[in-house]
């Protein structure tokens, strides 16, 4: 039997900081953004980008870090490991995660790229589309695992995004062996239909192997299980994983364990203002409330509440303190 965890959720993920600006849709197009999706950058293309964002707001990011913070929101106790520089977007990134409480001790790497950054052009139908400067994130690998804190952990949760280099795909494989090893839960998001694309073998041999929870949308598990048929893709996941996270953005989501499928209802949002931080926060909701042990019905309703609350405001991190809605 595993002790006490320290920590209710560790997130493995990209440090980035987000740069968020509100343009219009010729912005999009004379820019070559791809809007709704990610698409990764190089340093060069990302100055670009960066000196023609208009009135631009700035704060730490990244998937499974906004998953932590919304954790540390909702009153768990949450750790993230990742990669930053040390430099001054390093500095602001570490700085941000201490101040609402998510244990952060990654060391900086000196002498390499900067600081990863994510440049968020939103449009007036609050869809965003990410260009992404991956830099010093995509360098994490397992030398950056700290074992004590993944045995201290409820919940390892794995950030599909930064799933692309052979170090961090060994880091996710040994983060996970080190967890189970721990009597510890692991989780993965599969975080973008790109990334599903890039590496679908490789996911499927990571969840068979080695996770317990997966989190993903609509179109990533159909593009995961290549099927254009939901049905199917829920019934080939459940032999996959033990849960199953499904989000349908306004019909809901579906949670799936070895007892059947719970379907939650979507928060209603008078104003849907930025859609950015969406399902990571909803990933915090659900992920606080399996490790708190809460029933499917409130693991889910945390997560949509919590989704609905960040799509309400601009950012992806929650402006009120999520520990309201239990």
């Amino acid at each position: 039997m595993s002790l006490r965890a320290e920590f209710d959720v560790l997130g493995l993920g990209n440090s980035i900081v987000d740069v968020i600006s509100t343009v219009p849709d010729e912005f999009l197009f004379e820019r070559d953004i791809t809007k709704g999706s990610m698409t990764l950058i190089d340093e060069e293309r990302a100055q670009n980008l960066y000196s023609c964002f208009p009135d631009s707001a700035e704060s730490s990011g990244g998937s499974a870090a906004n998953t932590v913070a919304g954790i540390a929101s909702f009153g768990g106790r949450a750790a993230f490991m990742g990669k930053v520089a040390d430099d001054g977007l390093g500095e602001a990134f570490a700085n941000d995660l201490h101040s609402v409480g998510v244990h952060f001790d990654v060391p900086r790497l000196k002498n390499g790229p900067q600081t990863a950054r994510c440049l968020i052009a939103v449009t007036p139908d609050a869809q965003r589309s990410m260009s992404t400067y991956l830099g010093a994130s995509s360098l994490f690998g397992p030398a950056d695992l700290d074992p004590k804190t993944i045995q201290a952990s409820h919940i390892t949760y794995m950030e599909g995004y930064l799933f692309d280099r052979n170090a961090a795909k060994q880091a996710f494989v040994q983060a996970a062996e080190i967890a189970k090893a721990a009597g510890r839960k692991t989780a993965i998001t599969l975080s973008d239909l790109f990334c599903v694309d890039r590496h679908r073998e490789a996911f499927l041999h990571l969840i068979r192997g080695h996770m317990d929870i997966v989190f993903a949308n609509e179109v990533e598990l159909l593009s995961l299980y290549q099927t254009a048929s939901l049905p199917e893709a829920l019934e080939q996941v459940r032999k996959d994983a033990k849960f199953a996270i499904v989000t349908l953005s306004e019909k809901g989501s579906l949670i799936m364990d070895e007892t059947g499928v719970t379907k939650i209802v979507a928060s209603p949002v008078d104003n849907v203002v930025d859609t950015t931080g969406a399902g990571d926060l909803y990933a915090a909701g659900v992920l606080f409330g399996l490790a708190s042990g809460f029933s499917l019905e409130k693991c889910g309703a945390l997560g949509s509440r919590a989704a609905s609350e960040v799509i309400s405001s601009f950012g992806a991190r929650p402006k009120i303190a999520l520990s309201s809605f239990l």
